[in-house]
């Protein structure tokens, strides 16, 4: 079988502070600005993905344009002054150590867009796990269509309960396979990353085969005649998404043998094991801005049957002003209560205004939520071992359902491919 994860040319820099080149993935901390300006601190005159990637809290913002058109000479400036080097047809191991000492291991290389959709109910190998908002994709197409690199922050995450694939990789690697390994600022832990050999990386697309072959599938997750699904995007689904549409539009304008050849047909993602210790799915909380809280509230229990006792129905907190309350929906929209809760927010906002926003961490929720014209919810975690059976079965989850970890434990930007 053609699995669609394939060795990539990989670019690192050369001779770089490589705590100050490595950045966070560009949608976190979305509301606090004062985050990215200690980031700019740090970096100062350095060289940094910070200065090739665009933060999300800047996406709206007037000066956009111009920043993207900063990026893209940042960019040029880079590959022609020789700054990076090419690990050729390659992959790469790495192990980070989160903030709280737990190893997360995974596998950078890139993936065929071909095998991959956002469309809900699709059947492909790669598939998202949540919602995409069709809006959010075309602000992302202008910082990519022109862009010569790509940074990933995409994770993919298999299910391999085995824990064969990546994590037996652990012992096998060598002190001269080392690319990197350094501290990530902001309280991002470590990260070492080792260049995988020929013969280790057709151990890894050995593993992968067996986890696509469509006999073990159906007999895994009790199915029949669904398509097999061997990578969920567990983060970076609007990136990913974003790199399928720069790719579908070069379609439209290419000839076929062009755009089948084109370095954009891929993308640069790192692959994780849903079942490795280190990954913790943590919910992702929503503030709401610009509302009167008790209207909010007192059309939440107009729209829904609600109950004020524990257990009737699925659980939503939430905080504004001094109050911190729990509520119970017994008529649920969605079979998770974030989705239900989603449905209902987008429908006041609609009607009646406001903002959300998707808050990672129970504290700047609670913070947030008490300011002035907002309000804060507060949402239940998912069980990661659901995942892969509900996506199979229902399609994709509710948008923001989930986040992996910490947001300072996310993926940095690190490697790099050229996409022109």
């Amino acid at each position: 079988m053609n699995i669609p994860f394939k060795k990539a040319n990989i670019l690192l820099p050369k001779k770089a502070d490589m705590t100050k080149w490595a950045v966070i993935a560009c949608d976190q901390y979305t509301s606090e600005p004062k985050y990215w300006k200690e980031v700019e601190n740090i970096v100062g005159d350095a060289p940094s993905t910070l200065k090739i990637t665009l933060p999300e809290i800047y996406l709206e913002q007037e000066n956009v344009s111009d920043r993207i058109k900063k990026i893209n000479e940042e960019m040029d400036r880079l590959l022609n002054s020789s700054f990076f080097e090419t690990l050729n047809n390659s992959l790469i191991y790495l192990e980070r150590t989160c903030a709280d000492g737990k190893i997360r291991k995974g596998i950078v290389g890139m993936v065929d867009l071909e095998d991959y959709s956002y469309e809900k109910g699709s059947q492909t190998l790669i598939r998202a796990t949540e919602g995409t908002v069709l809006e959010r994709i075309p602000p992302r197409v202008k910082v990519r269509e022109n862009a010569k690199l790509e940074l990933p922050h995409v994770m993919l995450l298999i299910d391999d309960n085995k824990k064969k694939i990546i994590e037996g990789l652990t012992d096998k690697m060598t002190t001269n396979d080392v690319v990197y390994d350094f501290d990530l600022m902001q309280n991002g832990g470590h990260i070492k990353g080792y260049k995988i050999s020929d013969d280790l990386a057709n151990e890894v697309f050995a593993g992968l085969e067996e986890l696509a072959n469509k006999d073990n599938f159906e007999t895994k997750y009790n199915v029949k005649d669904k398509g097999v699904l061997l990578f969920s995007v567990g983060d970076g689904n609007h990136s990913l998404a974003t790199a399928k549409a720069c790719y579908e539009n070069l379609k439209k304008v290419l000839p076929k043998e062009e755009y089948e050849n084109h370095p954009a047909r891929y993308a640069l993602v790192e692959i994780v094991n849903l079942h490795s210790e280190a990954l913790e799915f943590e919910p992702i909380h929503r503030v709401v801005f610009q509302v009167e809280p008790e209207k909010l509230i007192s059309e939440f229990e107009k729209y829904y049957e609600v109950s004020r006792t524990p257990g009737e129905g699925q659980k939503i907190e939430y905080v504004y002003k001094d109050k911190r309350e729990t509520i119970y929906i017994k008529n649920p929209k969605s079979n998770l209560a974030v989705g239900s809760l989603q449905i209902f927010i987008d429908e006041y906002i609609k009607n009646n205004g406001g903002k959300v926003d998707y808050i990672h961490g129970d504290d700047v929720t609670i913070e947030l939520g008490k300011q002035p014209e907002n309000i804060g919810f507060l949402l239940p975690r998912m069980d990661k071992n659901d995942l892969f059976k509900t996506v199979i079965l229902d399609g994709a989850l509710p948008r923001k359902t989930f986040s992996m970890g910490h947001s300072y434990d996310k993926r940095y930007y690190l490697e790099a491919r050229k996409i022109k």
